[in-house]
């Protein structure tokens, strides 16, 4: 049996890539080797970009109705919590709701666009062979073979697609964990968050469904690089108790964990016809809650890329660039996931002058707040797109309101590229702009009237090349009819022939 697509690992970063496979008409198998979603949510937070991303395909409905709202976010858990109010989106806040429920809507979403979904499939071997990749599965009815044009592991930081194509998996070993429990109180404090840091040690506590409550620790304990065996109940209680001066009450855990800071990025996203993406790809201490986020982001970028190339649309040199866009975006989630663990680790006096420092500065300084803002909710991810030159070339695109009705994520619904006219200039000609067969999927949108754009970025662009995973590929401040027509047609003719960039600077994580 033969398939475009097979996709190892089942969480949302492999749904929501099988989504946008399926999007785009792709034959598309997710091998999963749990057989059920696991119900222990190591994730609880999705944030602002991710919500764009779902947004962009009408996915997001179900997690605004189901996901508390909360605009504030923290880093390394200081006093003052950033302000997300003020983020330029739609969605300026986090949601929380479980991973195993984000896991639910996508594993839904997928199947009903066609993705075949096979859980308890375990994936054993898989080998690049040039012209296909070989999967060995190991089923409920016994052991099979599927043969892939590509391979993408989702599988996880003990993924075993990236050990199959030989990919190094460099960083540094951990130096501080971290404990967590999923428990009920017989004495709950009130609000949707509560965290406190001192030097006996920080805790945050966050509300689930079901009426339990999501407890995370950090201690001085914790700034150790040994394993000191399995969490129980009663750790975790005199951890809280110590550190808060009451334990809320806590029994019944459902749940007992610990994690640590162990840092690692793969080398390669792409070798041959394997790829990679999220937790396989990067591993990082969970400080923030965006480690699912950009997950779900890389599949975003990979799964159009990835479908124009298989269709036949586009060359492989376009999955080269998922690899130059992603990568820095995985050594700079480690870098402020580390920043933010040694900034809670110092647990003494110099520690407590540190956070009171970096609080007073967050607050002062209100653009502060916006960048680390900005940096944990994804909005600050820019791409370096090699020739062209207009600032906003590799930014992501607001959901700019284009007429009574409609706003620009409506346009990429389908998972197309979009044109967008906004200057509405007939000589432009931007309407009866011809495209070749690799530019087959563009859609062409003439605002109906000039558009009110209050963004300052955007006041001046007449036109913009949008991609599909809705960031700017082409716009242009060009009045002259001739010079933007011939613009606009190398951005359409070079979308998806990309020209060759440098790799990104590699950050040494030995």
């Amino acid at each position: 049996m033969s398939e475009s697509v097979v996709i190892v690992g089942g969480g949302p970063t492999g749904m929501w890539l099988a989504c946008e496979l399926r999007l785009a008409g792709v034959r598309t198998v997710v091998l999963e080797q749990d057989p059920e979603i696991d119900p222990n949510s190591r994730a609880l937070t999705v944030h602002a970009r991710t919500i764009e991303t779902f947004a962009l395909r009408g996915a997001h409905q179900d997690f605004l109705a189901e996901g508390g709202r909360i605009p504030s976010g923290h880093f390394a858990v200081l006093d003052d919590r950033l302000d997300f109010r003020g983020l330029d989106t739609d969605f300026p806040y986090t949601l929380t709701i479980p991973q195993a429920r984000t896991t639910e809507l996508l594993q839904r979403r997928a199947v009903a666009m066609g993705a075949d979904v096979r859980r308890g499939h375990r994936v054993t071997g898989c080998a690049d062979t040039g012209g296909t990749v070989t999967v060995s599965v190991d089923g409920p009815d016994g052991a099979y073979v599927l043969d892939a044009a590509y391979v993408v592991g989702c599988d996880g930081t003990r993924s075993v697609v990236r050990g199959c194509a030989g990919i190094e998996f460099e960083g540094t070993r951990f130096t501080a964990l971290g404990a967590l429990g999923d428990v009920v109180l017989g004495d709950p404090p009130s609000g949707p968050v509560t965290s406190r840091w001192t030097t006996r040690g920080t805790f945050m506590l966050v509300p689930l469904s079901g009426g339990r409550h999501r407890i995370v620790v950090h201690s001085p304990e914790d700034v150790r690089d040994d394993w000191p065996g399995e969490l129980a109940l009663e750790e975790l209680r005199e951890r809280v108790l110590r550190i808060a001066g009451t334990d809320y009450g806590m029994h019944s855990p459902s749940w007992l964990s610990r994690y640590s800071n162990t840092s690692r990025v793969a080398r390669q996203y792409r070798k041959g016809r394997v790829l990679l993406a999220g937790d396989a790809a990067h591993q990082h201490m969970p400080m923030g809650g965006v480690g699912l986020n950009v997950g779900v982001q890389d599949a975003m970028n990979l799964g159009w890329k990835l479908a124009a190339v298989v269709s036949g649309r586009a060359g492989e040199g376009l999955l080269d660039t998922y690899h130059r866009e992603r990568h820095p975006v995985g050594d700079d989630t480690i870098e402020h996931t580390q920043a933010q663990t040694a900034i809670m680790s110092v647990f003494s006096p110099e520690g407590t002058a540190l956070r009171s420092l970096l609080g007073k500065l967050i607050a002062e300084r209100p653009q502060l707040n916006d960048a680390l803002a900005q940096r944990l909710s994804g909005l600050s991810v820019t791409y370096s797109l090699p020739g062209r030159r207009h600032p906003l070339a590799g930014r992501r695109a607001p959901n700019l309101r284009l007429s009574d009705t409609e706003h620009l994520f409506d346009l990429l619904r389908d998972g197309r590229p979009v044109l967008v006219d906004f200057a509405r200039v007939d000589s432009f000609g931007l309407d009866g702009l011809s495209s070749d067969g690799t530019a087959a999927r563009l859609d062409r949108y003439r605002c109906p009237r000039p558009v009110e754009r209050s963004r300052a970025a955007w006041a001046g662009v007449s036109a913009a090349l949008i991609r599909p995973d809705g960031y700017v590929e082409w716009a242009s401040d060009e009045t002259a009819a001739d010079a933007l027509a011939a613009e606009a047609a190398d951005a359409v003719a070079t979308l998806h022939h990309p020209q060759p960039g440098n790799p990104p600077a590699e950050r040494d994580h030995a």
